[in-house]
C-alpha cells in the first residue's frame, strides 16, 4: 500500500507543478499575442486553480486522516481548520471575480483561461502515466 500511496503522492505532486507551469506558458503566450493585462490574468487565474487544488487537497487529506484516527469514536470530530481551507478557496475566487467584474486591469476571459490550468495539468500527468505504464515512475 505505501508504494500506491508514493506513486499518488507523485501524482498530485506534478499536478502541482504542471498547473504552474501551464500557467507561466500561457502567460507568456498570452503576453505576446495579447499584452501584459492578459499575462497577468492567465497567470492570476492559474494561480487561483494552484491554490484551490492545493486548499482542497490539503482539506480532504485531513478528513481522511481523521477518519482513520477516529475510526473507533462513535462522534468524529472535525478541526475548523478543516472547514475554513475548504470552503476559503470558494470565496477567494468569488472575490477574485467579484473584483474582476467590478472593474479590475486583468480581464475576465484571461482568468478564466488561467483557472483551466488545472484541468490542462490533470489531463497532462494523466496522459504521461498512461503512457508510461505501471511500472516506471520517472518524474514528468
Amino acid at each position: 500500500m505505501a508504494a500506491n500511496d508514493s506513486f499518488y503522492r507523485r501524482a498530485e505532486r506534478q499536478i502541482e507543478y504542471v498547473t504552474l507551469g501551464l500557467g507561466v506558458v500561457g502567460a507568456l503566450f498570452a503576453a505576446a499575442r495579447w499584452g501584459w493585462r492578459c499575462a497577468a490574468g492567465v497567470m492570476l487565474g492559474a494561480f487561483l486553480a494552484w491554490i484551490n487544488y492545493r486548499w482542497l487537497k490539503q482539506g480532504m487529506d485531513a478528513l481522511t486522516q481523521l477518519s482513520l484516527a477516529q475510526a473507533e469514536s462513535e462522534k468524529v470530530r472535525i478541526p475548523k481548520r478543516v472547514y475554513v481551507k475548504f470552503f476559503a478557496r470558494y470565496a477567494l475566487i468569488i472575490a477574485v471575480v467579484y473584483a474582476i467584474l467590478r472593474g479590475s486591469l486583468v480581464p475576465a476571459a484571461a482568468v478564466l483561461a488561467g483557472l483551466f490550468a488545472l484541468v490542462g495539468a490533470v489531463l497532462v500527468v494523466m496522459i504521461s502515466l498512461l503512457l508510461r505504464g505501471p511500472g516506471e515512475t520517472s518524474a514528468l
